[in-house]
C-alpha cells in the first residue's frame, strides 16, 4: 500500500496522546502547564492544513471520570492546543473526546462513536478519505472500525506490535509522515 494523494476533500484524524503532544505514561496531561508539544508539531498541523479538509482530534480521556482532573480542565488544553496551532499556521476543526470509563461505550476508542459524531458534524467527511494517525492499537482499530482508507501509526510505545494488520504505515514523529504526505 502507498500512501494516498491527499486534497481538500479528505479527512485527517489525530490522537492526541503519543500523538500530538508527550504522553505521561500511566498518567493524565492534568492541566495546560503540563501540556508538551512533541519536536516538529506545528510545523506537521501547518502542512495538514494546506492539505486537508477537515482536521479532528479523536482523544480517550478517562482522567476527567476518574476524577483526576476537572472536564473544564480538559477543555482548556484543548483550547491552547488549538490557539497554539492557529498561531502557527495549523488548525484542528474539532477535538472530540471520550471520557468514559466504560470500555463498551460507542465514544471510547476503538469504537467508533468520535468518528460518527464527526460525521455528523461535518456531513463532508468522506471515510473513504480519511486517514487515522495515533500511537496505540486502539486508535488503529478506530480507524478500521470506522472505515479509515489508511491507519498510521506514530511509533511512541515500545509496547505496540508494528506488524499488527491494523496498521498501514509507521513513523517515528508526526511531522515526518506530514512532510512525507507534502511530497506526494
Amino acid at each position: 500500500m502507498n500512501l494516498p494523494a491527499i486534497d481538500k476533500t479528505w479527512s485527517l484524524f489525530l490522537d492526541r496522546d503519543g500523538v500530538i503532544n508527550v504522553e505521561k505514561y500511566n498518567d493524565y496531561i492534568h492541566n495546560w502547564s503540563q501540556f508538551k508539544f512533541y519536536d516538529g508539531v506545528l510545523e506537521a498541523m501547518k502542512i495538514f492544513e494546506q492539505l486537508f479538509g477537515k482536521i479532528l482530534v479523536v482523544t480517550n480521556q478517562r482522567g476527567v471520570e476518574k476524577g483526576v482532573h476537572k472536564l473544564e480542565d480538559l477543555e482548556n488544553i484543548h483550547r491552547n492546543m488549538q490557539q497554539q496551532f492557529l498561531e502557527n499556521a495549523g488548525r484542528v476543526d474539532q477535538v472530540y473526546y471520550a471520557t468514559s470509563l466504560d470500555d463498551a461505550h460507542p465514544d471510547r476508542k476503538p469504537n467508533p462513536g468520535m468518528g460518527l459524531r464527526a460525521r455528523q458534524d461535518y456531513p463532508e467527511i468522506d471515510f473513504d478519505k480519511s486517514i487515522m494517525v495515533g500511537n496505540t492499537l486502539s486508535d488503529m482499530h478506530f480507524g478500521r472500525n470506522v472505515g479509515v482508507a489508511c491507519n498510521v501509526l506514530i511509533f511512541t510505545r515500545e509496547e505496540v506490535n508494528t506488524h499488527d494488520e491494523a496498521i498501514d504505515f509507521v513513523y517515528a514523529d508526526l511531522v515526518s509522515f506530514a512532510r512525507e504526505l507534502a511530497l506526494r
